[in-house]
């Protein structure tokens, strides 16, 4: 069995809250999940009164509006591979597996403990499936086996490809995260079609409650959490640095009504980043100007 310490806490946590709402199966469920769910209970509802985001409505927003984008990418023709870096204990790539099947290469990647204990989960679900496989990565890694490269070799250079990181850009620094970014949009730029998600959280979106927010999430990871940007046009300026073509921090309310039933509502504490290296055509000066956002230009 894998060594649990090497896990974060967030990974055990947020396991368990998607098998508590339908979006897993139940061997993804660890007993360090259910003892942080509950032992954790009492901050998260004292954070609640602080004026803390309600974090089952800021995982399961985050979530389900990555599922929803993705998805349109998949069946609309545009992405026929994944790789989901820092992927944890999500059912997201067995979930998709099982509806795509071998027409969708989903890469799982994370750490070697957190991946091996996906190995062991998988196999206990019967799986993974031709399609599906679980990899070891560094995601600060430059080069080397665990490298994004080396996990996107054996890729086919003719189909798209989707680039997800949920729960991840928070915890390290901006330097670092803008590393990534780079990295992120020089692989995408071999495809024909790439588009990358992630969720982010941004400190105007904190509503005043910034110290909090961070205090709380600081205390549960064991260590910082960090709100790199302030403003949605701060992240999406720092994605097209980094090298991508177009970025848009989704506001989830556009999508509240292809969200589900969220217990307390869709969270506006959190955005989800769509960003891709294909730039936004620019309008002719006959165009109509206005219309459709990046969202769905962004392909």
């Amino acid at each position: 069995m894998s060594d649990s310490a090497s896990i974060s806490p967030t990974g055990h946590y947020t396991g368990l809250v998607w098998v508590r709402h339908g979006l897993s199966h139940p061997a993804l469920a660890t007993t360090t999940g259910h003892l942080l769910f509950w032992g954790f209970k009492p901050v998260v509802l004292a954070a609640q009164w602080a004026g803390v985001p309600a974090i089952d409505s800021f995982l399961l927003t985050r979530h389900r509006l990555i599922d929803l984008r993705l998805d349109e990418a998949i069946r609309s023709g545009r992405v026929g591979q994944v790789i989901e870096i820092a992927s944890g204990l999500s059912a997201r790539g067995w979930r998709f597996n099982q509806r795509y099947g071998e027409a969708l290469s989903y890469i799982e990647a994370d750490l070697p403990g957190m991946a091996q204990r996906k190995r062991e989960a998988l196999a206990r679900m019967g799986g993974p499936q031709p399609g599906h496989r679980v990899v070891d990565i560094d995601a600060l890694a430059d080069g080397g086996p665990q490298s994004l490269d080396a996990v996107a070799a054996s890729l086919d250079r003719d189909r798209g490809l989707a680039l997800i990181t949920e729960g991840l850009v928070n915890y390290f620094s901006e330097a670092d995260v803008r590393s990534m970014w780079q990295r992120f949009s020089s692989l995408m730029r071999q495809f024909p079609e790439a588009c990358y998600w992630s969720d982010i959280a941004l400190s105007d979106d904190m509503g005043g409650r910034v110290a909090p927010f961070v205090s709380v999430l600081s205390a549960f990871v064991r260590g910082r959490v960090h709100l790199h940007f302030r403003a949605p046009t701060d992240a999406e300026a720092a994605l097209r640095e980094c090298g991508f073509g177009s970025a848009r921090a989704i506001d989830p309310g556009e999508f509240a009504g292809a969200l589900g039933d969220i217990p307390g509502g869709v969270s506006r504490r959190i955005r989800v980043i769509e960003a891709t290296t294909a730039p936004v055509p620019v309008a002719s000066a006959s165009t109509t100007t206005g219309g459709e956002s990046d969202v769905h230009n962004s392909n």
